[in-house]
């Protein structure tokens, strides 16, 4: 049993990290019974774990700051009371912040095209 074994203290993160995810893989299979599957039943099973780990990860970057920020200007609200002035103002400077940032993003990409099409001109 591969599992069971000493491991050398000398490998790379990377390797521990391939070993660990082995040893999760081992444990699923185990638990669940996914040893006993054929090729395509593994296939299905594991591209549905993929799936739902997939999109778990997608929902927890795109909500979770939103989630964090609500429960802050609750949090806020129960300390103080009444309006949240400052961390409104707080998350209305990240809001400046984030679209200055989309503005200069949009002006440097302007600036390439502008480019671009005077080297294309030039060369015509």
């Amino acid at each position: 049993m591969e599992y069971r074994t000493k491991q050398p203290e000398n490998l790379s993160a990377l390797q521990r990290f391939g070993r660990w995810l082995r040893l999760k893989q081992y444990q699923i299979e185990v638990t669940f019974g996914v040893y006993m599957f054929t090729p395509t039943e593994k296939f299905a099973f594991w591209s549905v774990v993929f799936l739902l780990y997939g999109l778990l990860m997608i929902a927890t970057i795109l909500y979770l700051p939103q989630h964090v920020l609500f429960i802050i200007h609750r949090a806020w609200f129960y300390v103080n009371g009444g309006d949240s002035s400052v961390a409104s103002n707080v998350v209305a400077g990240n809001k400046d912040a984030l679209s200055l940032a989309a503005s200069y993003a949009t002006t440097t990409m302007a600036a390439a095209a502008t480019e671009t099409a005077e080297s294309m001109s030039r060369e015509l």
